[in-house]
């Protein structure tokens, strides 16, 4: 291995900083960082096949965020000399998917002062509220949304409602709530935020077959989706770690 590596200098060094850092940022599982490490250059070559050529897909989602960018700044100048309730909302909706959720919910918060009644709009400064942590400040526009359509957005309106519920203190609600959305949803966010709810009120067992469900998707999904859910898979792990320390 000594021999590889130095036939690889200095371009196996970089290959393993390379590796590492790109680790780092995208928490792949644990044994890459051993393949890497104890394999040199070849682990780290290994690795970037694996893990790192994959996400050069994702080059087009940075792509889409720049065009995003530009649209942003262009329909906040044209919302000076037109600042209808169209423009914000569709800049509420650009700056949410960019991931700029205060700016976004003050968008819609002008789009709905403007006299804009769609329920999406409703539905999306509810969302950004949640978000954001203003549980309170979110049920009114998700009770709206749900009372109007009871499964919007693919079941997470009445989730995301149980949700505002749960962090409210309305837990009974909350629960209800949640056992109908996960009745009809396999969304990792939804089970997860249940099992928090349940591992609050002491169903520790319940909160941990919720937490299991969302990590045994994981061997069936395709590459592309297990990275996606990798954020959800991390918190199923950190939850059963804390209830099996609570047991």
């Amino acid at each position: 291995m000594g021999l590889l590596t130095h036939l690889f200098y200095p371009w196996g060094l970089l290959l393993q900083a390379a590796a590492i850092i790109h680790f780092i940022r995208r928490r792949p599982d644990t044994y890459w960082l051993y393949i890497i490490l104890f394999l040199g250059p070849i682990g780290a070559i290994v690795y970037l096949f694996a893990e790192v050529f994959p996400d050069v897909g994702l080059l087009n989602q940075s792509f889409k965020g720049i065009s995003r960018r530009k649209r942003i700044a262009a329909l906040e100048l044209t919302i000076h000399d037109n600042p209808s309730a169209g423009n914000y909302e569709e800049l509420g909706e650009l700056c949410m998917d960019d991931g700029q959720l205060a700016r976004a919910r003050e968008a819609f918060n002008k789009a709905i002062a403007a006299r804009l009644n769609t329920l999406d709009c409703f539905y999306r400064r509810g969302v950004c509220a949640v978000l954001l942590g203003d549980a309170a400040a979110a049920l009114p526009d998700l009770e709206k949304t749900v009372a109007k359509e009871p499964n919007y957005d693919f079941n997470r309106a009445p989730a995301l409602l149980a949700q505002a519920y749960a962090l409210t203190g309305e837990k009974e609600k909350a629960e209800e709530l949640f056992r109908r959305a996960t009745a009809l949803s396999t969304s990792s966010e939804t089970y997860l935020n249940f099992a928090d709810l349940l591992a609050s009120e002491g169903k520790n067992a319940e909160a941990r077959e919720w937490a299991q469900k969302v990590l045994d998707k994981e061997p069936t999904m395709p590459r592309y989706l297990r990275r996606r859910e990798r954020p959800w898979s991390r918190r199923a792990r950190k939850l059963m770690k804390k209830l099996k320390t609570a047991a």
